[in-house]
């Protein structure tokens, strides 16, 4: 159990890298996305490949989530536009708003009923963000691109928990990211065509970034988080990975001084955001305790029935 925990928050430090390497590489933030789905991507298919777990995937369900895997790359590209557009700090904090977007989307996408109580711990995340939206006005399109970036990456999060429930996690990621792969082909001459020149084979310091970001803190982050998963419960991991905006943002203030372009408005409203997460985590611990003693009580009940019908 030690292992699968100490593996877990490697892959959430490993997931707090990301922003950091957008920020190092100097490729444009469509670029990233590509050479990072391709080198991840290949990786991907061959170690599944080799550790046989590719499933079998029905020709039409393989179509929906390549699909899923061009909303994918979409979403990467918005979350390092609003880095690129202001820092890495302001850009995992627009990122966080994945919450309010997830409660609000979920339930319509599913024809269910809107939780009021999560809507009302998004929205203190999303007055957070306005905080540091209306006081630091340099960081305003940053912050656009990261809640618009949130929005696709919770309509992602949707799908990719309806695909997840049919095959497993190593084949959802392994189609999406073909998917990702082929939007890309397609979408990247357009997007070169319409951004500054720039060259299209990633130059020194890059070709040394990109491998060990698509490995590392793609490839290797989800094996950790797939290998933990066999251990601990995919409730526990969720809980977990709120660390991963704190981490983001600790290493940027170390390794690019980001806390000097930082104003009172951004702890502030980080601070909010901290404060839904832990009323998000509080909320979910007790229903998750409260719903134990139910099958509990259940189980007590259905066992008392029995010995009395025995006896």
């Amino acid at each position: 159990m030690k292992k699968a925990f100490l593996q877990l928050h490697i892959s959430i430090l490993l997931a707090g890298w990301t922003g950091v390497f957008g920020k190092l590489m100097m490729l444009s933030p469509g670029l990233i996305v590509f050479w990072r789905i391709v080198i991840a991507g290949g990786c991907l298919w061959l170690w599944a490949w080799l550790t046989k777990r590719l499933e079998k995937v029905t020709p039409r369900d393989r179509i929906a989530i390549m699909g899923v895997g061009a909303l994918l790359a979409v979403q990467w590209t918005l979350f390092y536009a609003s880095i690129k557009a202001s820092n890495v700090s302001i850009g995992v904090v627009a990122f966080s708003s994945i919450g309010f977007f997830t409660a609000l989307i979920e339930p319509l996408m599913n024809r269910a009923r809107i939780s009021l109580r999560e809507m009302l711990f998004s929205l203190v995340t999303i007055f957070g963000i306005s905080l540091i939206f209306h006081f630091d006005a340099q960081y305003r399109l940053g912050i656009a691109l990261g809640l618009v970036g949130a929005a696709a990456a919770a309509l992602l999060a949707v799908y990719f928990k309806r695909y997840r429930a049919k095959y497993s996690s190593v084949t959802v990621m392994s189609w999406q990211l073909l998917g990702g792969f082929a939007f890309s082909c397609v979408a990247i001459p357009i997007y070169v065509s319409l951004m500054p020149p720039e060259p299209f084979i990633p130059t020194w310091p890059d070709t040394l970034y990109l491998p060990i970001f698509a490995i590392f803190c793609t490839l290797f982050m989800y094996i950790l988080q797939i290998q933990s998963l066999e251990h601990i419960s995919a409730f526990t991991v969720n809980l977990s990975y709120n660390l991963e905006p704190i981490y983001s943002i600790i290493l940027a203030m170390v390794i690019f001084g980001e806390a000097r372009d930082l104003g009172p408005s951004f702890y502030a409203g980080i601070g909010l955001i901290a404060l839904s997460v832990a009323l998000q985590t509080s909320s979910v611990v007790r229903g998750r305790k409260r719903q134990k003693r139910i099958e509990a009580r259940k189980a007590a009940e259905s066992a008392k029935a029995g010995k009395t019908e025995n006896s």
